[in-house]
Formats: C-alpha cells, sequence, structure tokens
C-alpha cells in the first residue's frame, strides 16, 4: 500500500488527493452513526427550513471564545420559514456529547456521538428540510448507500464481465458467437428506460434495503456488457502471445491458462476501468431515488434527498437543499481524478 500511494503520488497528485478524500468518505459511511449529530430520521418540527447554524468564537460584544459556540434560533414567520437570533442563547459545541442511542457496527450500542450541543440547542450545519430533519446528518447517513452502490455494483459487473469476455476470447468459436450476440442483444435496449422498466416491477414500498439490493443488481445486469465486449478482444489478443502457447504446450488446462494467464493481464485495465464506471452507478442510483423509485424515505440517499429540490422558488429560498447534489459532484471528480492517476500508474510507458 505504501509503494501504491508513493506511485500514485508521484504520477498523478489530483489522483492521490481524490483518493485520500474518497478513503476519508467511506470513513465516515462506517461511522457514520457516530459522526451525525442527529438520527437520519429525528424531526424538529418547529425548525423547518431553518438555515444552517453558524458556529461562533466571538459573542455579540466581541469577545473571544476559546470553545466555539452557536446561538438559540427562533422561528418567527411559519409562512415564509424566517428566523431570528436568540443572542441570549448560547451553547457550547462539546465533542463526544450524549445524544440519541444508536448500534457502531450495527451491535455496539450508545448514545455517543463525535459533537453536538445539550439541549435545548440545536446545531444544524447544512439545515434543515422540511420537517426540520437535520440536513448535514442525513447527507452522512447518505454515503452508506450512494458510495455503497458503486462498489458493489461494480465488483458484481466486473466480475461478470471479466470473467464472461476472458472465456469468450479464449475459446472464440461458437462460445464466442453466441456470448457476443447475446451481449449485443442486451446493448440494443436504451440503459436507464430499462432500469425503469426493470425497478417497476416491484413494488414500490418495498423496505429501503431491499430497494438497495435490486438496484445494485439492475445496475450490474446492465453494466457488464460494455467489459465483456472490451475484454474478448483483450483476450483474442493474449492468447496469441508465447506465454500461454508455452502454457498449452505443457499440459496447462484451458481453465488455468485462463485463470493464470488471460485475467491477470487484463487487470490493469479492468482497475481503471472500473474506477471511471463507479460514477455511473452512483448517478444511476440517485436518478431512481430523485424520481421517487429508488431508496425510501425515510432511510436517505443522496438522490431523495435531491428530490425536494426541485422547486425552483425552494431553490431560490432554501439553497442548502441543494447539499447532496454538491456532494453527488465532488464524489464524481474525484473517482474521475482517481481514475487517471490509476491509468497513468498502471501506464508501462510511463513505468519505464
Amino acid at each position: 500500500m505504501r509503494k501504491f500511494l508513493e506511485g500514485l503520488y508521484r504520477k498523478h497528485k489530483p489522483g492521490f488527493v481524490a483518493f485520500v478524500f474518497l478513503i476519508f468518505l467511506y470513513f465516515i459511511a462506517i461511522f457514520a452513526d457516530f459522526i451525525a449529530p442527529y438520527p437520519y430520521d429525528i424531526q424538529f418540527r418547529h425548525n423547518p427550513y431553518q438555515p444552517p447554524t453558524p458556529i461562533h468564537f466571538f459573542d455579540r460584544e466581541g469577545h473571544f471564545h476559546l470553545r466555539p459556540f452557536v446561538y438559540g434560533h427562533k422561528l418567527v414567520d411559519p409562512v415564509f420559514k424566517v428566523y431570528t437570533t436568540c443572542w441570549n442563547e448560547t451553547y457550547p459545541v462539546e465533542f463526544f456529547v450524549r445524544g440519541e442511542p444508536h448500534y457502531i457496527f450495527g451491535f455496539i450500542k450508545t448514545d455517543l456521538h463525535l459533537f453536538g450541543v445539550k439541549a435545548p440547542g440545536k446545531i444544524f450545519l447544512l439545515g434543515t428540510d422540511r420537517v426540520g430533519r437535520d440536513i448535514f446528518s442525513r447527507l452522512i447517513y447518505g454515503t452508506r448507500i450512494s458510495l455503497t452502490i458503486g462498489l458493489i455494483g461494480v465488483a458484481i459487473s466486473f466480475s461478470l464481465g471479466l470473467v464472461i469476455g476472458s472465456i469468450a476470447g479464449y475459446y472464440g468459436g461458437i462460445v464466442d458467437t453466441v456470448t457476443m450476440r447475446i451481449v449485443e442483444l442486451l446493448m440494443v435496449f436504451p440503459s436507464f428506460y430499462l432500469l425503469l422498466a426493470l425497478r417497476s416491477m416491484f413494488p414500490v414500498d418495498m423496505p429501503s434495503i431491499a430497494v438497495f439490493f435490486i438496484i445494485v443488481a439492475i445496475l450490474s445486469l446492465l453494466g457488464w456488457t460494455g467489459l465483456a465486449r472490451v475484454v474478448r478482444s483483450m483476450a483474442l489478443s493474449i492468447r496469441e502471445n508465447d506465454f500461454v502457447k508455452a502454457a498449452k504446450v505443457m499440459g496447462g488446462s484451458s481453465f488455468y491458462i485462463v485463470r493464470k494467464h488471460v485475467i491477470p493481464n487484463t487487470l490493469s485495465y479492468i482497475v481503471v476501468a472500473a474506477t471511471l464506471s463507479i460514477p455511473g452507478y452512483i448517478l444511476g442510483e440517485s436518478a431512481l431515488s430523485l424520481i421517487g423509485l429508488g431508496v425510501q424515505e425515510p432511510y436517505p440517499s443522496w438522490g431523495n434527498m435531491l428530490a425536494e429540490a426541485q422547486n425552483v422558488t425552494k431553490l431560490t429560498t432554501f439553497p442548502w437543499l441543494l447539499a447532496p447534489g454538491v456532494a453527488i459532484f465532488l464524489v464524481i471528480v474525484a473517482f474521475n481524478l482517481l481514475g487517471d492517476g490509476l491509468r497513468d500508474y498502471f501506464d508501462v510507458k510511463l513505468q519505464k
């Protein structure tokens, strides 16, 4: 790992930064229950569309405070969602504060959160939505769906594409012909409309965890065909190399040659292509959730959080609702930069 990081940093610094950024996001996804100050489904009914809570080090009189704090806020206009600052109410921001109970890794029960303020104070770093849920906390929880679906989807689809493409390219003949015709048949259908059709076969009110696995399965079903064609063409070339012919002469079976020679010689391309394909899975899930066919409320994903930001009036009045869109943009840019960095890292010419 150290050698990889040093090589990536030397050959593509933006890719190295993107790799560190993505590792940080996956760390957040693992410990979302601990990092988020509130549960994803808790509603503060008296704080709908509250703007982001500013953190202060200087009070109203200009005195510096070593510990950051927030002021209290009160809703004064329920119609236009106008809030006023309660200057006489200050709540210090504390680390490792007690709050709502949750589970770490799914079985360690605790009520400890990374940061927060004591009741009746509230801290909303990215504001609240229409029912008073903390957008920052929901954004943290949403990383689990929006980032995990890319990794699992790519792992499944690229495994299928790698194996099927390698077998088709190595054996050729009728195996190659039948496999490629099936691939072309699947590629004829418009992917997004096929995605909608497959998702509509299942009830809309399914549990979020079931919807998650269905979306992963559908995206994986649609994502392996293009890779299989590329790997097949690579396998056609690899099977003519001397080391493959030598393995045949020495009695190596076809399964052994595919496993030991064909697949390993495509891995450098696979790693880069997989990294560049993850944003497609994230956007696919976000698109389904945006139109209400993906992960269902109250569990958050970045897509269903953006569904509330479709109204132009809300966008101009409550711009903090676009926070999930900014997160999607940053993650997609990071994966593309990482893909460019891995391409340079595995490039034989650059290594020489």
